[in-house]
């Protein structure tokens, strides 16, 4: 099954903000979910599936639609907020904003 990466604004901008090399292990992270390395969050995020890198954590959603498997990376930050931060976009209903943001970027 073809595997369709879509990097969010979010996840974008907190890749800029990380200097070269932690950047470049984040992205090679990200890229390598279109293997299949991951693991499904609990409790209420239960939907919601995350890379762990180090500190750094990419919360995305996956799904299967007409013979491809489309990964959205939606948020990433660091272990010490992204999981409060996430709960309090859960319970504000803003996740779906940040997952169907216009000026997705596609994954190479």
């Amino acid at each position: 099954m073809k595997t369709r990466l879509i990097i969010g604004e979010r996840v974008k901008s907190f890749l800029e903000s990380l200097a070269p090399e932690p950047r470049r292990k984040l992205w090679r992270g990200i890229k390598g979910l279109a293997q299949g390395k991951g693991k499904q969050l609990d409790g209420r995020l239960a939907p919601y599936w995350r890379l762990r890198l180090e500190r750094m954590r990419v919360i995305y959603d996956q799904r299967a639609s007409e013979g491809e498997r489309r990964v959205v990376c939606f948020y990433a930050d660091y272990r010490a907020t992204v999981y409060a931060v996430l709960e309090q976009l859960l319970a504000s209903g803003l996740i779906a904003e940040l997952k169907g943001a216009p000026g997705e970027r596609r994954a190479r």
